[in-house]
């Protein structure tokens, strides 16, 4: 199952109303590795879609699975 984390960050940023590296900062990561996720070029490390799929969780936004 592929998880479709880039629509997920950027639907969580929207209703945080922060920018890519307020999210960097919370995810303990650098604002490239936001910006590769949220362009589709790049797929988070595991500790961080831990984190990702957390605060999508608390914030009511579920992340949609991709076709391979």
């Amino acid at each position: 199952m592929k998880l479709n984390y880039a629509k997920a960050l950027l639907e969580l940023r929207s209703k945080l109303n922060i920018s890519q590296t307020e999210m960097a900062a919370l995810l303990n990561v650098s604002y490239p590795s936001v910006n590769r996720w949220e362009n589709g070029r790049a797929v988070p490390i595991k500790i961080a879609r831990v984190r990702i799929e957390k605060m999508c969780k608390e914030n009511n936004i579920e992340i949609e699975e991709v076709a391979e």
